[in-house]
């Protein structure tokens, strides 16, 4: 298993995220752009934000498990199941850098 690569590819990932996260957190507090004067298009506006900061949380969530991966990495127990300590299959691995449980426990 290339580690190095895999830490390329989940940096990057990460990278991404956080840009994305930095922008919805402008455009939802409207920092940029002040909501409008009109109270429909208020409206229209809040639900987009609602929509924004749920696609924000899930983000998050991903970054977390960024974090997680990347720490595993360093300290050398990247691949191992969190729950029952077994090696996680490499082809789950690259579908998902971020698996921290093997299917087994996933399940």
């Amino acid at each position: 298993m290339n580690t190095e690569a895999i830490r390329d590819r989940l940096v990057a990932r990460q990278k991404v995220l956080l840009e994305r996260a930095n922008k919805v957190e402008r455009d939802a507090s409207h920092r940029d752009a002040p909501l409008s004067a009109d109270f429909a298009e208020q409206a229209t506006e809040r639900e987009n934000d609602d929509v924004l900061l749920a696609l924000g949380d899930e983000w998050h969530h991903e970054l977390q498990d960024i974090d997680h991966a990347l720490d595993k990495l360093e300290n050398g127990t990247y691949g191992e199941c969190d729950t029952c300590g077994e090696s996680i299959n490499p082809a789950r691995l690259e579908a998902i850098p971020t698996a921290h449980q093997c299917m087994m426990c996933a399940d």
